[in-house]
This record gives structure tokens, C-alpha cells and sequence, in this order.
């Protein structure tokens, strides 16, 4: 099952995150969830949800 951990307001922003966290070694979703105000949600499995949030938070804050 896949969670959503971050409402990204970008289509680039939600390809730079997808990148990363790929690049960390977790499989990843992104699906566009409003197209009239472009936010896409950025998914990963339920069981590495913890991981992923850890690296994103380095992510958002670099």
C-alpha cells in the first residue's frame, strides 16, 4: 500500500524529490492530484514512510 508524505505545489519540485528519494533506494509514485492548481502527491510504500519523511525533510531543507 502506498502513503502519501508530501503534497509537492510543482510539477518540478515533485520530479527533484522524486529523483532524490529514488536515488536513496525508495520506490516512488508521484500523481498529480488537483491539474487546475498543479500539486502532485509524492508516494512511497507504507512500510518505509518513516525513512522516506527523514530524507525528504533533508531534501526540502537543503
Amino acid at each position: 500500500m502506498w502513503t502519501v508524505i508530501y503534497i509537492a505545489p510543482t510539477a518540478k519540485l515533485s520530479e527533484t524529490i522524486r529523483q532524490r528519494l529514488t536515488e536513496e533506494g525508495f520506490l516512488v509514485q508521484v500523481r498529480p492530484v488537483n491539474l487546475s492548481r498543479q500539486q502532485y502527491e509524492i508516494m512511497v510504500p507504507s512500510a518505509e514512510v518513516e525513512e522516506a519523511q527523514e530524507v525528504l525533510h533533508e531534501i526540502l531543507n537543503s
